[in-house]
């Protein structure tokens, strides 16, 4: 019988190197512009890669809107994010964990989570802008509702399947209830719980733009600007503002899965 050595096959670690992901991405960037160039690509449509670049140069240091520039579109909209994941973070933890928990609870607050979970976050657009008007709170609201779900059902499934021969152990060291539920399903649900995190950290950077679509008060938002480039029919600006959502979303993913690596590898 042939014995596994645990060695990645050479292609499979060829793939892994990060080198490699970046050669892919540089020739899918010269053929994107040879493309552009030949005419293949309608420029006034799809705008060349040397198109972009020159478009994030004019976002960072003129600004769209004139004197708006690049980063404040970005904190703006990194603020209404991370407003919306932590009221859906500190109210779907620990719903999530009485659900799993308590069977009763989940049996009540299924039915409505399963009827709330299906219904777009841009469905709730007018409402959310008759509840909280123009500004930050309707955005949040909107990205609330994105990020709410994935953490609250990955916490549930979390507790759920957490080891019983774990939660009968403590049963018998003399763990009181409140115990079990902090020390062995809690903890043991955190790989869950982060599961959901990035998830619905991701849902919410994707309804971004839907959530600033509502109105912003200050002009800044990377979904704000995106719509004004709309306007003037300026196609690289619109698909620069879409790379740097993508990378900002990408950076907060890493920063997630490294903050879970370190705490589950304390614990």
């Amino acid at each position: 019988m042939k014995v596994d050595s645990g060695r990645v096959p050479p292609e499979r670690s060829f793939m892994r190197k990060p080198t490699t992901g970046l050669l892919l991405l540089s020739a899918a960037l010269v053929i994107w512009q040879l493309f552009s160039w030949t005419g293949v690509l309608p420029l006034r449509k799809i705008p060349s890669p040397v198109q972009v670049v020159s478009a994030l140069y004019m976002l960072t240091f003129q600004g769209l809107p004139p004197e708006y520039l690049l980063h404040g579109h970005v904190l703006a909209s990194l603020v209404r994010v991370f407003g919306g994941f932590f009221f859906a973070a500190v109210t779907a933890i620990p719903l999530g964990i009485l659900m799993g928990w308590n069977r009763p609870l989940r049996i009540v607050v299924t039915p409505f989570v399963e009827i709330l979970r299906p219904i777009p976050p841009l469905a709730w657009i007018p409402i959310a802008i008759l509840w909280f008007g123009i500004g930050i709170k309707s955005a949040a609201f909107i990205i609330f509702l994105g990020v709410f779900f994935p953490i609250l059902l990955n916490t549930v499934s979390g507790v759920l399947s957490a080891d019983v021969r774990l939660i009968e152990a403590a049963k018998v060291l003399g763990a009181k209830p409140p115990q079990i539920l902090l020390k062995v399903l809690t903890q043991g649900a955190l790989p869950s719980v982060f599961t959901g995190v990035r998830i619905g950290l991701g849902v919410g950077w994707m309804t971004l733009v839907a959530a600033e679509f509502t109105g912003v008060k200050n002009g800044y938002g990377l979904g704000y600007l995106i719509m004004i480039a709309r306007d003037i029919q300026r196609a690289d600006a619109i698909v620069a503002g879409m790379i740097v959502i993508g990378l900002v979303g990408y950076s907060i993913d890493g920063v997630v899965k490294r903050l879970e690596r370190r705490l589950l590898e304390w614990m």
